[in-house]
C-alpha cells in the first residue's frame, strides 16, 4: 500500500515511523558518531529517543538530526567534515538496483540543507555527494537547485559521470519535475533534458528507472519533448535495445494512458490502424459486487499490432461526469485471425477510488487510442 510522507498505511497498527525511527536506528546512528570528538553518543541517543513518539514520520527525522547537530560543531564546514568522518561504508557497489539504503542515513541531508544552504552551499553539496552513497538524497538537493541553480546544475553535469550510480541517480531523481512527496521544481525540460541525454545509456536499472520516471513526469506536460528525446536515443544506439526498449515503454505508461498518439506510434501502435471491432458485455444488467464479462473480436486487413484499453463512463447521482480507463490487452491481427481479448470486470463495492452507483454505465473500447465501439450497461445495487 502506497504511504505519506505522515508514515500512515498498512494494517492496523502498523507505523511506518516507528519502523524507520527507533531506539535501534537512533542507535545505529550514534554509534557511528561515538567515536567523534565532543560528541555524547548516550545523551544524543537518550533525548532523540525520548522525543519520537510525539511526532510522526518526517518531523521524527527532523527531530533525530536536529539533536544529532546539537552534538556536532556549530560551524558547518566542520559539521559537515564530522558527518562525514562517521558515514558508514558506501552501499554495495556490486549491485545494480532496489538498493535505497537506510532511512536513518538521511540526516546529514536534513543538516546540508538546515546550516548549509544559505552560507555554505559548495560544502553542503560535497557533504550531499557522499551522503547519497549512504541513502538517497533526492529530496535534499532540490532546495539548492531551486536557490542555487548556479552552483547546483554544473554539479550535477559533473555527477552525471560519476563512478558511483546512487550519484548517476541522484542527476535525474534529485532534478525530477513531480518527485513524490517533495516540492515540484520549475526546471524547465530544456535543462534537465541534457542531464538525462547523459545517463539514458547508464548499465544500471536503478539509474535508467529514474530517467523513465522523470521523462515520464516530463510527458505530462510535454509529451512531444519525450517522445523525440526517446526517438533520439534510439537512433544513436548507445543503451541495450531491450533496456532502451523497457525505459521507452516505462517512460511513456502515463501517454499511453492519455493516448498521446506520439507515444503509441513510438511504441509501434498505429493510431490510425484500419480496423473493425466487435464488442459485447454481458450479463444485462450486471449487479455491484459480480462481474462485466468484455469481449472484444478486431478484425483488420493488414497486419496490425493492437492496444486495446476501455473506458467505463460511470453514472453518478450528482450528475458529475465520471470516466476511468482499464487495460485489456495487446496482440496482433491479421488478414484471417482477428484479434480476440475477454475479460471478466468485477463491479467491487467499496472501491477506494470510485464508487459504483446503480444506473445506466457506458464502455468505450479504444484500439491504439481511438475509440472504436461503445456499448451500454446497466448497474444494479
Amino acid at each position: 500500500m502506497a504511504r505519506g510522507p505522515d508514515g500512515q498505511g498498512g494494517g492496523a497498527g502498523f507505523s511506518l515511523a516507528d519502523q524507520l525511527f527507533n531506539a535501534e536506528t537512533v542507535g545505529v546512528l550514534a554509534t557511528e558518531h561515538a567515536h567523534l570528538p565532543g560528541v555524547d553518543a548516550a545523551r544524543f541517543a537518550a533525548r532523540a529517543t525520548e522525543g519520537l513518539a510525539e511526532r510522526r514520520l518526517l518531523e521524527r527525522l527532523d527531530w533525530i538530526a536536529a539533536c544529532l547537530g546539537e552534538e556536532l560543531p556549530r560551524d558547518f564546514p566542520a559539521m559537515a567534515e564530522a558527518l562525514e568522518a562517521a558515514m558508514p561504508p558506501p552501499l554495495d557497489p556490486g549491485r545494480s538496483d532496489d538498493d535505497f539504503g537506510r532511512f536513518i542515513h538521511a540526516v546529514p541531508g536534513v543538516l546540508a540543507v538546515r546550516h548549509g544552504l544559505d552560507a555554505h552551499p559548495e560544502r553542503a553539496l560535497d557533504l550531499i555527494h557522499a551522503a547519497t552513497q549512504r541513502f538517497s538524497m533526492e529530496f535534499y538537493i532540490r532546495p539548492f537547485i531551486t536557490r542555487w541553480p548556479e552552483v547546483t546544475l554544473p554539479r550535477l553535469a559533473a555527477w552525471a559521470e560519476d563512478p558511483n550510480y546512487h550519484v548517476r541517480r541522484l542527476v535525474s531523481e534529485g532534478t525530477r519535475p513531480r518527485l513524490p512527496w517533495a516540492t515540484a521544481l520549475s526546471l524547465s525540460p530544456e535543462v534537465t533534458l541534457p542531464l538525462l541525454d547523459r545517463l539514458h545509456a547508464d548499465p544500471t536499472r536503478y539509474v535508467t528507472r529514474s530517467v523513465a520516471n522523470h521523462l515520464n513526469d516530463i510527458a505530462k506536460t510535454a509529451p512531444e519533448l519525450v517522445t523525440a528525446r526517446l526517438a533520439d536515443w534510439q537512433a544513436e544506439g548507445r543503451q541495450a535495445r531491450a533496456e532502451l526498449d523497457w525505459m521507452t515503454r516505462h517512460a511513456l505508461r502515463g501517454a499511453i494512458k492519455r493516448q498521446e498518439p506520439g507515444a503509441l506510434r513510438l511504441l509501434g501502435f498505429d493510431p490510425d490502424a484500419p480496423v473493425e471491432a466487435q464488442l459485447d458485455l454481458t450479463p444485462e444488467p450486471v449487479r455491484i459486487g459480480a462481474r462485466l464479462g468484455i469481449s472484444v473480436r478486431v478484425e483488420s486487413a493488414a497486419p496490425q499490432r493492437l492496444l486495446v484499453d476501455y473506458r467505463i463512463r460511470f453514472h453518478r447521482p450528482s450528475g458529475r461526469p465520471g470516466e476511468k480507463v482499464f487495460k485489456l490487452g495487446t496482440g496482433e491481427a491479421r488478414p484471417g485471425a482477428p484479434l480476440i481479448l475477454e475479460k471478466a470486470h468485477l463491479l467491487k463495492a467499496g472501491a477506494t477510488t470510485f464508487t459504483w452507483h446503480p444506473g445506466p454505465h457506458a464502455l468505450i473500447l479504444q484500439i491504439n487510442g481511438r475509440d472504436r465501439a461503445e456499448a451500454g450497461f446497466t448497474v444494479e445495487g
